[in-house]
């Protein structure tokens, strides 16, 4: 399934500038970065479960957040692209 995970971190001090760090290091370990803050996961449930638990453990509830939209199987029909930076897509065939 694909799952959209967005998230808003403190960065004025520090501390929240490496949580900041922390958190999008997880999210490129499970999925491709599409915006600043926004990631696109193409995971399995269990997957998802562990992403979910990794970045609920790095945040501050009292100064960050972070959301995730489940986009599903189909997600393909549900995301629209205008402008630069295009994405790849997770479930093509990659050469490196």
């Amino acid at each position: 399934m694909m799952i959209l995970v967005t998230y808003d971190v403190e960065t004025i001090t520090p501390a929240g500038r490496k949580r900041l760090r922390q958190v999008a290091k997880q999210c490129v370990n499970y999925g491709q970065r599409v915006q600043n803050s926004v990631f696109e996961c193409l995971v399995d449930p269990s997957q998802f479960a562990e992403l979910k638990h990794r970045l609920e453990t790095i945040i501050d509830i009292k100064k960050d957040s972070l959301r995730y939209y489940k986009l599903g199987n189909n997600w393909q029909s549900r995301i629209e692209h205008s402008g630069v930076k295009t994405a790849y897509n997770p479930e093509d065939v990659m050469i490196i």
